[in-house]
């Protein structure tokens, strides 16, 4: 089959999911992407896989420049879907001169579902909608990547449009759908508000970069990779308040004791408060990003590897499940959940036999003082985690799922015409 693959983001750019898609497509299946050209080569090892036309919308040079061409653009496309128009142009091009077997729009918010799904409905293909994140996943206005930069009341007034907005042209792609695919249970259960034909295909891992390494590292290292959106998605206190008791104890010192975080500026701005005001600063070691194929390698010479998060439901953040917590189960090191969700991650991490989700600093503090003790004794972590649940979450196992979602959808069309 040839399928179109309707994008936010591909690789090379941090967008990994349709990228291991293309990836492990087998037999005759072919991907041809259209997507938004991203500044970013994170993922540039996962190029290579597909045919893809990268469209620029951001051509500017200039912060001035960027800044009034960025928001002439969010006019636009706010009041005549001009970044979906484009792309349907593009993608138009592309299904005149192939026989394609059927459409992905791929998004974490919105853009391009619509045009995924009017090209769908134009030629007349199966449609796929696949939903990695929602904005009713996130706390407050953390799915907006842009600040507005008005008058408070202005910004508020803006971002209420704006939700509309984006919920009103997903939830008619959604509806219109063949198929969706989305990333955690309760975005399943969110999803069939929608439509009922939804199939939960999580985020995974590349069992080709990720797997376990026992190496001995001179210190005992607790490594936490990617943003923390905010301090209400992504709760790091009780880490710092365990840390904090277990150093005033005498139990850790900053010789062999190290928290290395792999963040961006944001995140690293929202945590430097936090760690003066616990004191811990000496036992810190912030990074930039780094590309995606030298994660296995950092997480493989750490010793507990984290997951942020917070209490899943009410007004907390719901169903993150992120690409980080299936890399760090695929490579068998302690996980340590800190706060829990109480919910899919402690749950997943319970199963799998990973290690644990921290509802209070006492719990963290327990289980980083019983690692540490493993590490004093063997130069190394490690945990006997159940095979059989962490290789369901295979890049290579998921990519099967989309492929039988297609072939249903072609066998239906087939006994449907005759």
């Amino acid at each position: 089959m040839k399928i179109l693959i309707l994008c936010d983001m591909f690789p090379p750019a941090f967008a990994p999911r349709m990228g291991y898609l293309c990836k492990y497509l087998a037999g005759d299946w072919k991907a041809v992407v259209v997507t938004e050209q991203i500044s970013d080569d994170n993922f540039s090892f996962l190029t290579g896989y597909a045919e893809v036309t990268y469209i620029n919308y951001y051509k500017a040079s200039g912060r001035m420049a960027r800044r009034i061409e960025w928001i002439t653009i969010f006019l636009l496309d706010f009041f005549f879907d001009y970044k979906d128009r484009k792309m349907i142009k593009v993608a138009s091009r592309l299904l005149k001169n192939g026989d394609f077997d059927g459409i992905i729009g791929a998004t974490y918010r919105t853009f391009p579902l619509p045009a995924a799904r009017k090209v769908a409905k134009r030629f007349n293909l199966p449609f796929v909608a696949d939903t990695r994140d929602i904005i009713e996943q996130y706390v407050s206005d953390g799915y907006i990547s842009h600040s507005f930069k008005t008058f408070p009341w202005l910004d508020e007034l803006i971002v209420k449009a704006f939700r509309r907005k984006l919920l009103k042209g997903r939830n008619l792609a959604l509806r219109q759908a063949d198929y969706i695919t989305t990333v955690s249970p309760w975005h399943v259960e969110m999803m069939k508000r929608y439509n009922p034909r939804v199939e939960l295909i999580y985020n995974g891992y590349d069992p080709e970069l990720f797997y376990p390494e026992q190496i001995v590292t001179p210190a005992f290292r607790m490594t936490f990779t990617g943003r923390l959106v905010s301090l209400e998605t992504r709760d790091p206190r009780p880490l710092f308040e365990a840390i904090a008791q277990l150093a005033g104890e005498g139990h850790i010192s900053p010789a062999t004791f190290r928290v290395w975080w792999y963040t961006d500026e944001a995140s690293r701005e929202m945590l430097r408060p936090l760690v003066k005001e616990y004191a811990i600063g000496e036992y810190m070691d912030f990074f930039g990003y780094v590309p995606g194929d030298a994660i296995p390698g950092i997480l493989n010479r750490s010793s507990v590897l984290l997951q942020l998060a917070n209490k899943a439901g009410g007004s907390g953040p719901k169903g993150i499940m992120s690409t980080k917590l299936f890399e760090s189960l695929a490579v068998e090191k302690p996980l340590l959940c800190v706060r829990s969700d109480e919910s899919y991650l402690e749950e997943t991490i319970r199963i799998a036999h990973a290690g644990a989700s921290a509802r209070t600093a006492h719990e963290a503090c327990d289980f980083i003082r019983a690692r540490y003790k493993e590490w004093e004794e063997k130069g190394y972590t490690a945990v006997e985690a159940d095979r059989e649940v962490t290789g369901s979450f295979s890049r290579s196992k998921q990519a099967g799922q989309f492929m039988r979602i297609f072939e249903k959808l072609a066998e239906e069309r087939k006994a449907y015409h005759g």
